[in-house]
């Protein structure tokens, strides 16, 4: 829990701040979701230990404190970022790959008890809308007030009502780090393929 807990904030620094400096992680602490996103490793945690109390009193944190709901099925890797937290729903069969960053007011939600997965390293703009089973594919953008209601490709880029992929970028190389950041993983494609 403690390694999830510290990918998570190391992750929210280099989004924010371009580092992961004590200095950094420390201005983290204090910004606005992060503390929703402690919460949800706690009750992750307390739910893979049988801790019904204490995974039903990090839910209801999350709620109080950072303004967002996070059912408590919900799975994501590590490098889990909520860049701002309030209005964030996020339904308990949700399933996500490493390096989710969301932002606030984004649903992702069921239908027809049907949940979305999220691949890697994806990036959820400000009121964007998921819903159902879609499958959202790894290194994938989507834009703010966007309403995916149907699978969106690795590499993407989907925006709109219903959303559509708008663009679509090469795969980096195998031996590229793939830790980094979304800002930093665009950078480093343009310098690679300029």
């Amino acid at each position: 829990m403690i390694r999830l807990m510290l990918a998570d904030v190391r992750a929210k620094a280099r989004w924010c701040y371009a580092d992961d400096s004590a200095r950094s992680l420390l201005k983290v602490l204090l910004t606005d979701g992060t503390v929703a996103m402690l919460a949800y490793r706690v009750m992750q945690w307390a739910r893979a230990h049988g801790l019904s109390p204490l995974e039903w009193a990090c839910n209801k944190f999350t709620v109080a404190a950072g303004g967002c709901i996070i059912g408590r099925g919900a799975e994501f890797g590590p490098g889990f970022v909520l860049i701002h937290s309030m209005g964030v729903v996020i339904n308990g069969q949700v399933k996500g790959g490493a390096g989710i960053h969301i932002e606030h007011q984004v649903t992702i939600g069921a239908e027809r008890r049907a949940s979305p997965r999220l691949g890697d390293n994806v990036f959820i703009g400000a009121g964007a809308k998921i819903v159902g089973g879609v499958v959202i594919g790894s290194h994938t953008r989507i834009g703010a007030n966007a309403v995916v209601l149907h699978d969106v490709p690795d590499y993407a880029t989907a925006v709109g009502i219903p959303a559509r992929v708008v663009s679509r970028r090469r795969p980096v190389s195998p031996d590229f780090p793939t830790r980094l950041c979304m800002n930093e993983l665009q950078e480093a494609f343009e310098v690679e393929h300029a």
